[in-house]
């Protein structure tokens, strides 16, 4: 399977990928969001236990 710049190649002249428009700020709260709510969960007892393994 031909990448996206293969495939516009092949098709013939280069053309510049399309632009994705994305409100500002949307992506960042986003990100901030899923951060968050990663840092605030609890670590598994299993994962816990084999942390202790490695001391």
């Amino acid at each position: 399977m031909l990448g996206s710049n293969a495939k516009r190649k092949v098709e013939g002249k280069m053309t510049p990928p399309a632009k994705k428009t994305v409100p500002d700020g949307s992506v960042g709260d986003a990100l901030r969001s899923v951060y968050e709510k990663a840092v605030e969960e609890d670590i598994p007892q299993e994962m816990l236990d084999l942390l202790g393994k490695l001391k």
